[in-house]
């Protein structure tokens, strides 16, 4: 082989190890990615401080931070530094429906990872653990879920919160009236303008609404948690090549510690839109997760 071809050769073969995606012939989700020169974000725009929208057209969050940590993998991956970013709205009830469909490449906001949901999309590693709670007025005098009888109760339609509180009314004759709003923001507007005496969702989520209260110091969070479950992020259905991008970047964010900063910029300072702090430290579960990364539901750990 002459030194010409030598040279060439080892040009091929260093551009080949430096983009392991491409290893192999791109299919799925990456092949639309790289054909399309464009990935497809699925966001909140009231999960605070998971993925909302404080103002501007970008939404922001914890989750979001997370997703953010995937694109920069795909551009590396890839080898596609000007990779577009274009962000899609989802609410609880079309988030499933849009990753199935293609509409969306990658839902990281406030959504939980269990068996019902598996048979529809794939989920990434852990991102978050949450329990399951109470918001109400400190002068409601409601301590726990058996202070609900005969009330009115918010949740957030198409949530495994709606689906636990009816159950629980069914199974307990409560007499509730639930009431189910279409977004977290809906849910807490029900509740601070006395239509609801309690709203039911992940401990996390009712921190962030109590943040943006008018009066913040008038809302609490109670109850003994029904269920305690994982968020991840939501990727179609069988595309394990996409689904290792996904998993291999949010670990990565774990094994380097920078997860630390993006749990204390969201959670242990003040966040947007009114710079209150949530003052919630991280769990030893959430610890659990970082240190030991898996896409199992909780029902199945």
């Amino acid at each position: 082989m002459s030194l010409q071809a030598r040279l060439v050769a080892t040009a091929v073969a260093a551009a080949f190890v430096a983009t392991p995606a491409l290893a192999a012939e791109l299919t799925g989700t990456l092949k639309k990615i790289k054909d399309s020169g464009v990935v497809v974000l699925g966001h909140r725009d009231a999960s605070i401080p998971f993925s909302y929208l404080a103002g501007g057209a970008t939404p922001v969050g914890y989750s979001h931070d997370l997703q953010l940590k995937v694109v920069e993998k795909l551009k590396k991956d890839l080898n596609m530094p000007n990779l577009q970013v274009k962000y899609n709205l989802v609410t609880s009830q079309t988030r499933i429906p849009l990753v199935q469909n293609g509409t969306v490449d990658l839902e990281c906001g406030s959504t939980t990872n269990n068996i019902e949901r598996q048979r529809q999309v794939d989920f990434s590693v852990g991102i978050f653990e949450i329990g399951t709670r109470l918001l109400t007025a400190k002068t409601t005098g409601i301590k726990d879920f058996a202070d609900l009888k005969g009330k009115n109760v918010v949740t957030t339609a198409g949530t495994t919160s709606e689906r636990q509180l009816k159950a629980m009314n069914a199974a307990k004759s409560l007499g509730m009236n639930i009431i189910s709003a279409k977004d977290h923001g809906e849910s807490f507007l029900m509740l601070e303008s006395g239509r609801a005496a309690a709203f039911m969702m992940d401990d996390a989520l009712l921190f962030g609404e109590m943040a943006k209260a008018k009066s913040p110091a008038n809302w609490v969070v109670v109850g003994t948690p029904q269920s305690y479950e994982v968020y991840g992020c939501m990727v179609r259905k069988g595309d394990a090549p996409f689904k290792k991008v996904v998993d291999d970047a949010i670990k990565a964010t774990y094994a380097s510690g920078e997860i630390n900063k993006i749990y204390s910029k969201w959670f242990l300072q003040p966040v947007p839109p009114k710079n209150l702090n949530l003052n919630f430290p991280m769990s030893g579960a959430i610890k659990a997760l970082i240190k030991r990364p898996t896409d199992r539901a909780v029902d199945q750990l």
